[in-house]
């Protein structure tokens, strides 16, 4: 059982806290102003809590052979538990993570140390400025969880903000991004209208309650420039405990309807999610 003590300290955007599993010795929450950030098991970085972080793992294994290392891009840090996973399931990976709060930074660094010999570098900067003076083609993987409190800011939702990210990744890299909406998915659509702008394949990953628009929740959207291994990631989805569905194709298609992408002029945050969508309770 953990008998750690909660950490509660102010960050650069907001109130912090760290609070032990008590199920799961070295295994802690991540709340930012009460929003669950993170959960890692130091002792088990493999092991994932959340439903979206776990369907975002299941991106991470498709992008190449088992154990093969990548060089994945991070766009916002939390505790690092996709990294974490990452160094823990791919020896060897690259990668590089940009996160805004510095404040978050040092208390993720203070209290929940990275695994020696993981590649992961930690960039106190704003993820749409980092993206944008990234190198070219220097990415296998592009994730992006970024969220001001419970929406994805304005600047990550722009078709210009869409070509940042694909400039980076490699030919047949991969962008997943976790995503929030709810029926009739007004953002959602305009987030698909972005990717398909620049990115010849596309996929969504979400509960089926919230694809047919029954509740609000998190949608992963998947990209890339080549096709995509969606007969097993259907499979590693379906398999879950909560299970999700993986939608492609003529789905998507229906999905976006007459949506157009948008530019940063006209971009908005996605919505605020309704009360209690991503509360600890």
């Amino acid at each position: 059982m953990n008998e750690s003590i909660p950490v509660i300290r102010s960050t650069d955007r907001g109130t912090a806290r760290l609070l032990p599993d008590v199920d799961r010795e070295r295994a802690w929450l991540l709340t930012v102003d009460g929003a669950p950030q993170s959960y890692v098991d130091l002792d088990a970085p493999e092991h994932l809590e959340f439903e979206y972080v776990r369907r975002l793992a299941h991106v991470v294994d498709l992008v190449a052979e088992p154990e093969a290392p990548v060089d994945a891009v991070h766009l916002g840090g939390g505790a690092l538990t996709l990294p974490r996973y990452i160094a823990a399931t791919r020896p060897g990976s690259r990668q590089e993570v940009a996160e805004a709060d510095a404040a978050l930074i040092a208390l993720v660094e203070e209290h929940l140390p990275l695994p020696g010999g993981a590649r992961i570098a930690v960039h106190g900067a704003d993820a749409r400025s980092w993206i944008e003076r990234a190198p070219e083609a220097s990415a296998d993987l592009l994730i992006a969880d970024v969220f001001g409190g419970t929406r994805v800011p304005a600047q990550l939702t722009s078709l210009d903000y869409a070509r940042a990210a694909a400039r980076v990744l490699r030919k047949d890299g991969v962008y997943a991004a976790n995503l929030a909406d709810g029926a009739p998915f007004g953002f959602l659509r305009t987030q698909l209208a972005n990717a398909a702008e620049v990115f010849a394949e596309l996929a969504l990953i979400a509960e089926p309650a919230v694809l047919r628009g029954r509740r609000f929740g998190n949608v992963v959207l998947l990209a890339g420039q080549e096709p995509l291994d969606l007969a097993r990631l259907t499979r590693l989805c379906a398999a879950d405990a909560f299970p999700a569905r993986v939608a492609h194709g003529e789905a998507l298609t229906r999905l976006m309807g007459g949506a157009r992408p948008v530019r940063d002029g006209d971009a908005v945050a996605s919505p605020e999610p309704p009360d209690g969508a991503f509360s600890l309770g």
